[in-house]
């Protein structure tokens, strides 16, 4: 039961983080965007500057954030009871591919493809492309396989911690 809570709290946290600067600023998110819709407005002259850096700060934000996870995961799945290397990765990558699927299905098909307060000025027009579902389902398929090496260094530091405790 208390693994269900985690799941329904990280997704509320995950969406509150994600949708209001998407909304605020869709094209910080540019790099996540379909490849086509990308295309344009990297040809699109008002976004050349913002571009370049949106590309520089994505990589930085995405490793930060995957450091941020693997530690609070950790924690979350420790302060559950999960003490053993096995118990923490399975704790953590449930949590991992619970907020994947609603990130997926709630986020990207079900908001991003049908919001057009999503939609970059100038990209109005691509409506077919806003809505390639496959894309989301590739990255999420993607998700999966950095949830794996989440949930695998999550469960080292567990195993490290309950190691220590003992």
């Amino acid at each position: 039961m208390i693994l269900v809570i985690e799941c329904v709290i990280t997704c509320i946290i995950f969406a509150g983080i994600i949708l209001p600067t998407q909304y605020k600023n869709p094209i910080k998110y540019i790099m996540s965007y379909p490849p086509e819709i990308r295309k344009r407005v990297e040809s699109l002259p008002q976004y050349k500057d913002s571009i370049k850096g949106t590309e520089k700060g994505h990589i930085l934000k995405k490793l930060i954030a995957i450091f941020i996870f693997i530690v609070l995961l950790s924690a979350v799945a420790y302060f559950s009871g999960a003490k053993t290397f096995q118990t923490a990765f399975l704790h953590v990558f449930i949590l991992f591919v619970v907020v994947n699927l609603f990130d997926m299905l709630m986020l990207d098909i079900r908001i991003f493809c049908h919001s057009k307060k999503l939609r970059i000025p100038g990209t109005e027009d691509m409506d077919e492309e806003y809505k390639n579902y496959l894309f989301h389902v590739k990255g999420a398929i993607k998700g999966v396989g950095l949830g794996i090496v989440i949930s695998l260094l999550s469960a080292c530091i567990v195993e490290l911690i309950s190691f220590v405790h003992f």
